[in-house]
């Protein structure tokens, strides 16, 4: 999901995300299971945290119309505990424990 303009980077915008999930759902063969990000890198927690909330608030939105979502796919080594004290449930930690490449 594109919670922040970054160049190189794509996603659905906020505007947008209700109808394309509502689509998707409806796809037979398809099962939506969540929301996922990737944000800039951010200087301290609580820039981090706020934008982690953000998506999140966007998935309980969503299962207020009816959606069972139930995954919240945000944060990497820089970030993973401010993604988890927003609720993620699934992070990407492969620098903290590979080390860089």
């Amino acid at each position: 999901m594109a919670l922040v303009d970054e160049p190189g980077k794509g996603g659905v915008e906020p505007a947008s995300l209700a109808e394309l999930a509502h689509a998707v759902a409806e796809l037979p063969r398809l099962e939506l299971r969540g929301l996922m990000c990737l944000p800039p890198a951010l200087p301290d927690e609580s820039s981090q945290r706020a934008l982690f909330a953000q998506l999140r608030r966007h998935l309980e939105e969503l299962n207020s119309q009816g959606l069972e979502l139930d995954t919240l796919s945000m944060g990497m080594s820089a970030d993973f505990q401010a993604a988890i004290a927003e609720g993620a449930t699934h992070v990407r930690i492969g620098t903290a424990l590979f080390g860089s490449r």
